[in-house]
């Protein structure tokens, strides 16, 4: 691995939160401090995450940094439901269906990280 940018989880953890802030753009003015902020915050971290952890030392403190991400977007998932649930958004299966994408391939990244150590 060169840097986290050739990961492609982590390139398709980018194109994720640029379709959160896409759907969280909808969301009512009143959520801008609440729901909307919360989702953004928690969707950035995913990518983040990894880039953070694929800087460190070792293998250890990737993979811990990789479970932070997968909490992450565990987060992620349960703000879309909820802001389904509040029909602040109609259809949030394609969004889920990246965010499964994703976390397979954290999982994955953590059994081969997990080899290494």
């Amino acid at each position: 691995m060169k840097t986290h940018t050739d990961l492609d989880v982590w390139k398709l953890s980018m194109d994720f939160v640029e379709n959160i802030y896409k759907i969280s753009a909808a969301f009512p003015k009143e959520e801008v401090y609440g729901l909307t902020s919360q989702i953004r915050r928690a969707a950035v971290s995913i990518p983040s995450n990894i880039a953070e952890g694929a800087s460190r030392q070792g293998p250890k403190e990737f993979i811990q940094f990789l479970y932070v991400s997968l909490g992450s977007l565990s987060e992620v998932e349960t703000q879309l439901i909820l802001a389904q649930r509040l029909i602040y958004v109609a259809d949030i299966q394609p969004v889920l269906n990246d965010a499964i994408k994703i976390k397979k391939m954290l999982n994955g990244l953590i059994t081969h990280m997990k080899g290494r150590v």
